[in-house]
């Protein structure tokens, strides 16, 4: 039998335990984000079955910890013969998003956070780096993460004493790292820590000659790399390869372009709003690093990409992203290599094109790589891809080998 939306609430009505108030009202929030009907009557079936245990060990609503979804793991528990994926596989993750509903309603109590001071000192340095040096959001997380494991394993839940930082905490610190991290992992990790010395420093906690202890990460590679952009065949192969009679087709379609014509960043393409688009003007705005924005000319095909995906593939919403999830809950994408990177992954794959890179940011770099070709000079360049230094667009200028070659020097007696 055919699991049905009646049915999940109907299992829902069920429950007699200390969550069957509420139960109806989660499934009615899971069907609002537009979750299938078969993950529907699965989750039901398993908060109506945690709701019995609950009722069972005589837990209370307002007691209600993670730590009950951890011994309900443990029961003793007789999976169904014809089940063919891994026995509760699901069931935690199902569980857990149950008790954030069950917290954001105020209905149980959120486990609280234990602050350590090593968080205070942080919320400093965070504040510094937003404020003052004008990173965004994402790169101050990512180095408060990363000076936060360095302060707990330093000083653990002790005071922070600057002062008694010495050369050969940080170096310890670096080569404690795994060795199957990447090079420019272990360089973000190296630049959190140059940051955070340089607010001590700001502070007058710190000696400036601490900062050079920090250990200057090896990369083999040519400085600055060269771009690794993608051929013209491949990039066209990818956008043909999105179906345009299937919504996921038309929003991938639509989010290759930007990336091929306009060069955008993975970030940027994801954090394009709806109203970001002014049809009448046929412009587009585009939040870029450090949120300095900037207006962008809307080309012909990406703007009919943009809107066959409006019409007739973007599902209904309250979520003000242009792009979204294809699937339950549905909001915009994800930041990192499961929103932009998996649409390219998956179009190369779809195309049989067996690419030595798989990432948004060759499209970016293609588009630098043929404008230069067609004789762009590098502040135009830079100006289309929106550099704030010109050496960052100076690394084009390494794959011009035509022009390179009338600045050889002859080699000393003469060509073999």
């Amino acid at each position: 039998m055919e699991p049905t939306l009646e049915g999940a609430m109907a299992l829902a009505r069920s429950a007699t335990g200390p969550l069957s108030p509420h139960l109806t009202a989660f499934i009615e929030s899971l069907t609002d984000q537009r979750y299938a009907v078969v993950c529907l009557r699965a989750k039901a079936w398993r908060a109506a079955t945690f709701d019995a245990w609950l009722g069972k060990q005589g837990i209370e609503l307002a007691d209600l910890r993670e730590v009950h979804i951890e011994q309900f793991s443990l029961r003793n528990y007789q999976p169904r013969s014809d089940c063919r994926s891994k026995p509760r596989r699901h069931e935690a993750p199902a569980l857990q998003q149950l008790l954030r509903y069950l917290q954001a309603h105020g209905l149980c109590t959120s486990p609280e956070v234990r602050a350590l001071p090593a968080d205070a000192l942080l919320a400093g340095f965070e504040q510094f780096l937003l404020r003052d040096r004008g990173l965004a959001s994402s790169t101050t997380g990512g180095y408060r993460a990363s000076v936060r494991k360095f302060l707990l394993e330093r000083f653990g839940g002790a005071s922070v004493d600057l002062g008694a930082l010495h050369a050969i905490d940080i170096i310890d610190f670096m080569q404690r790292q795994p060795r199957h991290t990447k090079p420019h992992r272990l360089k973000h990790v190296a630049a959190a820590l140059r940051a955070f010395l340089r607010w001590g420093q700001y502070l007058g906690e710190i000696d400036t000659a601490l900062i050079h202890s920090v250990p200057t990460v090896a990369c083999w590679s040519t400085t600055p790399p060269l771009p690794r952009a993608i051929s013209a065949d491949h990039a066209r192969g990818a956008i043909e390869s999105c179906d345009p009679g299937t919504a996921v087709g038309r929003r991938d379609r639509a989010v290759l372009l930007l990336l091929a014509r306009l060069g955008l960043r993975g970030g940027e393409v994801i954090s394009l709003m709806l109203e970001d688009i002014d049809w009448d003007a046929g412009h587009l705005r585009v939040r870029g690093k450090n949120g300095r924005e900037c207006l962008m000319p809307l080309p012909v095909d990406v703007g009919q990409a943009i809107a066959a995906y409006l019409r007739s593939g973007r599902p209904p919403s309250t979520d003000r992203h242009l792009f979204l999830r294809a699937r339950a809950p549905l909001r915009g994408l994800m930041h990192g290599s499961d929103g932009v990177g998996s649409i390219v992954r998956n179009a190369l794959e779809r195309a049989g094109i067996n690419a030595p890179h798989k990432g948004a940011h060759q499209f970016r770099h293609a588009l630098a790589v043929r404008m230069l070709q067609g004789g762009a000079s590098l502040p135009e360049i830079g100006e289309v891809l929106r550099h704030r230094n010109p050496m960052s667009t100076s690394i084009y200028a390494k794959v011009d080998l035509v022009a390179l070659r009338t600045l050889a020097s002859p080699w000393p007696g003469g060509a073999f």
